[in-house]
């Protein structure tokens, strides 16, 4: 009989689980590196207390504790539900699946109990720690995103609008439960104590040999030399009015921080000039592309992470930033396949 499994939480939100130096060693009052402090192994709860730890109003409405741990876990283990969110929905039931099939379970795609357990064993069971934001989290510059691409090529840069998108996307969370953990934090100040969740690191556990995009089920899957299944990811492939590819084909290069070029000539949408648009998080094409080699064709972040598999894009394979980001370290350019199924 396996034991039960405990889920370790720290932060400034659950003080009384917490010993205050511990804080204090992810960075102090922001003169650190500002990463998330290690979790305390003598303190923990489990599935069913771990709403007694944080604010509840962070599982009001339809968020659930079970998901949450779920998302938190199935993100370290490099089958990403996407966006961190606490809600169920069709991203978090395919990472299920996808987590379920590469390791021999059954697969009913039900982030319960059982699944729990299971990620747990392989992924540890740190699901919150606490972070100091820091200087360098606060600096800026922020602004809003410009409403036409002919705005937004006047940029130098297409970053963050505010600090919550930002540490939202640091720890693979939407803004809504960042706040919601910590409903009176003030997170655009230096020092500032706060709840988020542990995504540690989620790196794809070998180089990638072969792509299998899967346009019915919006699932990038990721294999390795032996053919093994090593990662997967939600995705968001096309539309009926700009189709993804069809067939085979093969990364050729590998962008990090692209820009993003609007060809009119070439394009059925947008405006009737040639653009360039800066990098950024919030340019068209994310903070990642890893090139196709047909013209125009890639896989790339997006600036837009909730709308992951439930949107379509114009042509090309859209995965959250941190996605692209790993995904990219792991294939191989002029060898890894990309089949279009």
């Amino acid at each position: 009989m396996s034991r039960p499994t405990r889920f370790l939480l720290i932060g400034a939100a659950a003080a009384a689980l917490v010993p205050t130096s511990a804080a204090a060693q992810s960075g102090g009052s922001g003169s650190g590196s500002g990463e998330a402090a290690q979790p305390d192994t003598s303190q923990s709860s489990d599935a069913a207390e771990i709403g007694k730890a944080v604010p509840q109003a962070a599982f009001s409405g339809k968020r659930s504790r079970e998901i949450l741990i779920a998302q938190v876990l199935l993100d370290r283990s490099a089958h990403s539900p996407g966006v961190i969110d606490g809600y169920d929905g069709g991203n978090t039931q395919r990472a299920v699946r996808a987590f379920e099939r590469a390791n021999g379970l059954p697969i009913d795609g039900k982030p319960d109990g059982k699944l729990i357990q299971a990620l747990a064993e392989r992924v540890g069971e740190g699901v919150l720690t606490t972070y100091t934001v820091t200087a360098e989290d606060v600096a800026g510059p922020f602004e809003p995103v410009p409403g036409s691409m002919a705005d937004m090529a006047k940029r130098d840069r297409l970053g963050y609008t505010g600090v919550e998108e930002m540490l939202g996307e640091k720890f693979h969370m939407t803004p809504g439960l960042l706040k919601a953990l910590n409903p009176d934090a003030d997170l655009a100040s230096e020092g500032t104590n706060i709840l988020v969740v542990q995504n540690g690191d989620a790196a794809v556990p070998g180089p990638v040999a072969r792509i299998e995009i899967d346009k019915s089920k919006s699932e990038l899957r990721a294999f390795g030399a032996d053919g093994q299944m090593i990662a997967t990811y939600p995705a968001t492939v096309g539309s009926s009015d700009f189709p993804s590819p069809s067939g085979t084909m093969q990364v050729a290069a590998i962008a990090p921080k692209p820009n993003y070029t609007f060809d009119a000539d070439e394009q059925q949408w947008g405006g009737d000039e040639t653009l360039i648009l800066p990098p950024g998080p919030n340019n068209p094409v994310g903070g990642t592309w890893i090139d196709l080699g047909k013209e125009g064709y890639g896989i790339h972040g997006s600036p837009e992470p909730s709308n992951i598999g439930k949107t379509a894009s114009h042509g090309c394979v859209r995965l959250t930033n941190w996605d692209a980001e790993r995904l990219a370290e792991a294939v191989q350019p002029g060898e890894t396949e990309v089949f279009f199924m």
